[in-house]
Formats: structure tokens, C-alpha cells, sequence
């Protein structure tokens, strides 16, 4: 069984929820669990639960995020359901993550570009996730600048917190990268109150974390496992 667990997004300095970000889990023996591998989930799988997540979710935020490998990307069945799924949000937005896996294959700027097009299209808007790290460095992040609306720097992907000058300046960086290209940036990662405090001086409004709230499962069914 696979559901969407919801986390929240918040703009700190609104003291606002901007949206949530839809985190795929599958139930095992022992609970609740991420997949292994979110390229190995079947596409119509995928489908199902974003189009019945969503439906329960339309009209009661501002905007849901979903995570995308390119391999799905690819999918002409996620493809529909992630337009579908747009359908029941609206006039809300639903925004499409799109991230990095060891297992996918090698894919193109070609062979995305269409996608990406028909995402903006539809008024769906894409954010590049876990910028700076893994394959998604300075050059290949520039190249898909021109579909986004939206960059996350994720700080859980590096060993140093907050106190270390060297990733305090890697968040600024990625801050200005997004602010001179007039996308949004958010800050992922946000553990405690003292990653709080630090990121009020690094002026970055936009923000998820445990600190704001952990991923809470979203029943389907009265059936559905708890937590």
C-alpha cells in the first residue's frame, strides 16, 4: 500500500502556510516507510494516489508539491494524472518538484523540454529540488531555470548544519541565485529553534522542517494503517 504523507510549507515572516509538499510512503511489516526506490513504484500507482490525494486537498491551501524523477517525468501515464490532478486544484497550483535518482536512466534536456512546457502551460509550476547537491550543481541547475518558478536547497543532504560558516554560505548563495532570477527559494531542512534563529539572519522567509511540522500521513480510506 502506498499513501502521500503531507508536510508543511510556511512563509516564517507572514507566519503563513504557503502549501505542502506530498511525501510518497509505501506500509510494510514494520509501518510506514519511504520506497527504496521511487522509480520502482508503478506509474499507475503513482496515478491513483496523487489524483485521490489531491482531490481531498483542492481548495484548502495554497499550492501542493510533488516529487518527480526524470524517468517519470518521461511517463505519459504520471503525466496525465499530474494534469489531472492540476484539474482538481484549481485555481490552486500544483507544483512539480523534480528530482534525482541514482537509478534513473540518462535523460535529456530534449527529451524533458516538452513536458516542462506543457506543465507551464497548464499553469502547473515546477521547482528544482536539492539544488547543490548530487548531479544538481551550478551548470545543470541553470539549464532548467527557464521552466521554474521555484529552487529548494535542502540542508539535510550535507553533513554540516547551520553553524558551520561554509553551509550558512552555501544557503545564501542559493538565496540570491533564486532572488536575481525572480523564483522563489525555499530552505528545507529546518531541524530545531536554533536553525530557526539562524535563518531569520539569513533572511529567507520560505521554509520546512521538522521544526514547523513533520509529514503526517493523509488517510484515503478509514481503512488506511495509522502512523
Amino acid at each position: 500500500m502506498y499513501r502521500y504523507f503531507i508536510q508543511p510549507q510556511l512563509d516564517k515572516i507572514n507566519h503563513t502556510l504557503i502549501g505542502y509538499e506530498l511525501l510518497m510512503k509505501q506500509y510494510v511489516h514494520d509501518g510506514w516507510r519511504p520506497p527504496r526506490s521511487f522509480a520502482s513504484i508503478p506509474a499507475h500507482t503513482i496515478a491513483e494516489v496523487l489524483v485521490e490525494t489531491t482531490a481531498k486537498l483542492a481548495l484548502k491551501i495554497g499550492s501542493v508539491s510533488v516529487n518527480l524523477n526524470r524517468t517519470q517525468l518521461l511517463n505519459p501515464e504520471i503525466n496525465r494524472s499530474l494534469i489531472q490532478a492540476q484539474n482538481f486544484l484549481r485555481p490552486l497550483r500544483l507544483n512539480v518538484e523534480l528530482t534525482e535518482e541514482k537509478e534513473d536512466a540518462p535523460v535529456t534536456m530534449m527529451q524533458m523540454r516538452p513536458m516542462l512546457e506543457a506543465y507551464v502551460e497548464r499553469g502547473m509550476q515546477v521547482c528544482l529540488d536539492d539544488v547543490g547537491s548530487g548531479e544538481n550543481q551550478l551548470a545543470h541547475v541553470r539549464q532548467l531555470v527557464p521552466y521554474a518558478s521555484e529552487i529548494k536547497f535542502a540542508l539535510q543532504n550535507f553533513d554540516g548544519g547551520l553553524d558551520d560558516p561554509d553551509m550558512r554560505a552555501r544557503v545564501v548563495f542559493w538565496r540570491d541565485f533564486a532572488r536575481a532570477r525572480g523564483l522563489r527559494f525555499i530552505l528545507e531542512g529546518v531541524e530545531d529553534a536554533r536553525d530557526d534563529a539562524i535563518v531569520d539572519e539569513l533572511g529567507v522567509n520560505l521554509r520546512q522542517g521538522y521544526f514547523y511540522g513533520k509529514p503526517r500521513l493523509l488517510k484515503l480510506d478509514a481503512g488506511d494503517p495509522e502512523q
